[in-house]
């Protein structure tokens, strides 16, 4: 039996606490070698693109998401095995369910690497990706203002207006980069930018960066300058950082970083590498976005959906 599940069917299902609990549960086989994860593949033809991120997870299954970027858009699919039979189990749009596992994976980074008492976030980046980012940071410490920029004005006050009232919280449109930087304790950058979009020199020491938009080697949100500055760098999956994150790509470049000195993330929730260990660190996740964050919570997904009823049956098939 094959369950498929609709953009909808994932909204009614999951919540961002559902997605911290996932990913976090990812990091930690990943942390502990109980999990495979393969870097994602962008093979192409013209201007449409196919993006696959496949892995492989102790007790959760097997699994793959896939993406197309064509002229009608971006489309996402994940693709959920049993890790014993093989059968296929669930087929699953998913959207807003990578949205959230994006976000959660910034508030995992959050909550291992930022300062206990951290209140106040700034965000780069209004777009489809950006709410959960502040979602997240905002389930897992007590955040009590944010600030946001992106280029275009109505977008800010869009965003900063409706997270506002979903949030609870005062979330102010900023005019100016250093506006969001200098009042933060929790940075955020989720964004297509080539070239960094702050100066480094703004950064206050203590400031935890979530450097989520930098997945392709042509992209930078933040400078070397930065980076060498930072005490803690984390990547979610070493292997495909070295071939997507342009930030970390052009600190290597400019002899101001070496690979060696790059932990990914499940080292330090299983508590095999260190965390902070001082108030005054600057410390940097860089998110790439893996397979194993897909496909843990796709997992808790179908195992919701199938207590709830939720989703449509598709005939057995040779697949499962």
């Amino acid at each position: 039996m094959v369950l498929f599940l609709r953009e909808n069917d994932i909204k009614s299902l999951l919540t961002m606490e559902d997605a911290l609990d996932a990913v976090e549960q990812a990091f930690r086989l990943q942390g502990l070698g109980q999990s495979e994860n393969s870097p994602r593949q962008r093979p192409h033809i013209g201007s449409s693109q196919l993006h696959v991120n496949a892995c492989a997870i102790s007790g959760i299954g097997l699994g793959l998401k896939a993406a197309t970027v064509g002229s009608n858009g971006v489309r996402f699919v994940v693709l959920l095995w049993n890790e014993t039979t093989g059968d296929l189990e669930a087929l699953i749009e998913a959207g807003h369910m990578g949205q959230l596992r994006t976000g959660a994976a910034t508030g995992i980074a959050t909550k291992y690497l930022a300062r206990d008492d951290a209140t106040k976030v700034g965000v780069f980046g209004c777009g489809k990706q950006a709410w959960s980012q502040l979602l997240a940071v905002c389930s897992v410490r007590d955040i009590q203002k944010a600030w946001v920029y992106c280029r275009t004005p109505s977008s800010r006050e869009e965003f900063s207006q409706t997270m506002s009232r979903n949030l609870r919280k005062p979330v102010e449109a900023s005019e100016s980069p250093k506006d969001v930087v200098v009042n933060a304790d929790i940075i955020i950058t989720i964004t297509r930018a080539k070239t960094p979009i702050f100066d480094h020199l703004w950064v206050r020491p203590g400031t935890h960066i979530n450097a989520a938009g930098s997945n392709r080697l042509e992209s930078q949100e933040i400078s070397s300058d930065l980076i060498q500055r930072a005490s803690i760098i984390s990547v979610d999956d070493h292997e495909q950082a070295r071939i997507e994150s342009g930030d970390l790509v052009s600190a290597i470049n400019d002899g101001v970083l070496d690979w060696h000195n790059v932990v990914e993330l499940g080292q330090i929730v299983t508590g095999r590498r260190k965390g902070r260990v001082d108030e005054s660190e600057i410390t940097l996740f860089e998110s790439q976005g893996i397979g194993i964050e897909d496909i843990t919570l796709a997992r808790k997904a179908y195992e919701k959906a199938m207590a709830q009823g939720v989703g449509e049956v598709i005939p057995d098939t040779v697949l499962g």
